[in-house]
């Protein structure tokens, strides 16, 4: 723009000449655009006058599907499909349970790092030969084992002993006196130095289940430990030398929850078979094949052997010596077994048994 009097160029934002100082005159701002009108949708024609209409709210998102419940072949607990694993005892779920036709289930298979819960505390499944039970132990919470099986422990883990009841018993039976604690926080594992497989059996309160020696990796503490006599016996003489045999051990570990739920480690050798049995029906193992049975399961000696043989032959008669389980209940094996000390010798006196000549 220019002065009116002068004719010298002005700036917009001066209000005076530079030149002859005359004011300068501004043309008037253009007025702003009016806002638009924003029309809304007529109401509907049943409508009176004068009433607004909220906007319909937004539909909901549809729910999620629930996941199916069920429950775990091995141990019973509640389970979901969202679940490849059983988190008590990490039965894998994704296939259901394989029958043979002799009627044993094969425990079902566990994948390696499995993991299961143990209240606050978790244990984790490491390997597949020579599994390890790796225990993540929450503050308070704690674990009984023998001492051999013990394979590696955080510094922190606090180990002490839990000594055990009829210690000479005990000992004169070639059982351990003690048993070893770990108490957390911390991390502690077991391993039996062995090929075999790693049995978790988690117990509601009051169950209980018999144990063959030797089968224990750990327990938690709410399991409580007993043992019993098998009464399973017989006697061999050599000369005047007599020796007596105990084929599923001299004792058995029984182990019962009490107020809470537990779990049990257990070691077997090779793969280990579960059958039930129902009421009055029986079945023969190898005696040194026993892992575990329920306390229902009654259990005593079995003899077969041929007929009609000469003295002479009769160690050769006896070696044909079984374990007859009569049910109900569970009864787990092991495709692993020793051979009987004693056997094929001459027997003189043996426990509560049957026997079939053929």
């Amino acid at each position: 723009m220019f002065c009116e009097n002068c004719g010298t160029p002005v700036r917009d934002d001066h209000n005076f000449c530079r030149n002859c100082g005359h004011p300068v005159k501004h043309p008037p701002a253009a007025p702003p655009p009016p806002a638009p009108v924003l029309q809304s949708a007529p109401p509907p024609a049943s409508a009176s006058p004068g009433v607004h209409f909220a906007p319909a709210p937004a539909p909901p998102p549809p729910a999620r599907p629930r996941a199916a419940a069920g429950r775990c072949n091995w141990c019973g607990a509640a389970v979901d499909s969202s679940q490849s694993s059983c988190p008590q005892c990490g039965a894998a779920l994704e296939l259901p349970p394989e029958v043979s036709n002799g009627g044993w289930t094969e425990v079902p298979a566990r994948k390696d790092m499995a993991k299961l819960q143990m209240g606050h505390s978790s244990c984790q499944i490491e390997g597949l030969y020579v599994p390890v039970a790796d225990v993540n132990l929450a503050a308070g919470d704690s674990v009984y084992f023998t001492h051999h099986v013990l394979l590696w422990k955080d510094p922190q883990v606090n180990i002490t002993t839990m000594p055990m009841k009829g210690a000479w018993k005990r000992m004169f039976a070639g059982l351990p006196l003690i048993m070893t604690q770990a108490e957390g926080p911390g991390r502690v594992a077991f391993s039996k130095d062995d090929p075999g497989e790693l049995i978790p059996v988690p117990l509601q309160p009051g169950q209980s289940v018999d144990v063959r020696e030797h089968m224990l990796l750990a327990a938690t503490a709410s399991v409580a430990y007993d043992w019993f006599q098998t009464g399973i016996w017989f006697e061999t003489q050599n000369g005047n030398d007599t020796e007596t045999h105990y084929p599923v051990g001299r004792y058995m570990d029984r182990f019962t929850a009490a107020q809470t739920p537990g779990l049990l480690l257990l070691h077997a050798g090779g793969n280990v078979f579960v059958r039930t049995l129902l009421p009055h029906q029986t079945i023969l193992v190898k005696p040194t094949a026993l892992v575990f049975k329920d306390p229902t399961v009654q259990m005593h000696l079995h003899f077969e052997h041929p007929a009609g043989i000469f003295t002479m032959w009769r160690p050769w008669a006896n070696r044909y010596l079984w374990l007859r389980l009569s049910g109900p209940g569970r009864v787990a094996i092991q495709s692993v077994f020793a051979r009987i000390e004693g056997e094929s010798r001459t027997m003189t006196r043996w426990s509560s048994a049957t026997s079939v000549r053929w």
